[in-house]
């Protein structure tokens, strides 16, 4: 469901974490967290209100090694991203980005009205992940929820609703075929950076 060369996200992009999976009731929550799969967010965010597109891979730590390299690989140069205020995302000015910082401890308000986005995509993943799926979600196949859960959010205001499915098929007959076992080749190779 993943077009091959798309476009990376622009303008002004809210990047964070979060947790998925698990069942273990009264874990530690957030950062540390075990027997969670970490996922980063990006989405672009229109003024005055309204989200654009959004991306969204799996991570095997948030460490900088992790999330500047995501980063990097959806957002176009010279985007304004917005994190919260994690020293994994420090390099970004390096990189050729404009990083704006918000503590969250410092403003006095909840995670989800500093960083609207990334907390509503998140919460939406989450919820279609135990709707649709019944939370039976298996962490060796959560790239591939993503890239689902990323193909319907970038075309919920399509005007012709009936093209998704041209769109689908069109795209995976000009995609090369990708065996699961090369996959997850692929994704292991990603979560060890």
């Amino acid at each position: 469901m993943v077009r091959p060369g798309r476009d990376q996200l622009c303008g002004r992009i809210e990047v964070d974490e979060t947790y998925i999976g698990g069942t273990d009731v009264g874990g530690k929550r957030g950062r540390g967290s075990e027997k969670k799969e970490i996922v980063v967010i990006a989405v672009e965010v229109h003024s005055p209100k309204g989200f654009g597109r959004v991306r969204m891979r799996r991570i095997p730590d948030v460490s900088g090694e992790s999330l500047v390299p995501f980063v990097c690989d959806v957002a176009e140069k010279g985007s304004e991203i917005l994190t919260d205020g994690w020293g994994g995302y420090n390099k970004l000015s390096k990189r050729g980005y404009k990083h704006d910082k918000v503590f969250l401890s410092d403003t006095g308000d909840p995670a989800h009205v500093s960083m609207p986005g990334v907390h509503r995509i998140a919460a939406l993943v989450k919820r279609w992940l135990l709707s649709t799926h019944q939370g039976s979600v298996s962490p060796k196949h959560l790239e591939y929820y993503l890239d689902e859960y990323t193909f319907r959010f970038n075309r919920r205001s399509s005007r012709s609703r009936g093209l998704l499915f041209y769109r689908l098929m069109q795209q995976a007959v000009m995609t090369p075929p990708l065996p699961y076992r090369a996959r997850a080749r692929v994704a292991s190779a990603t979560l060890v950076i």
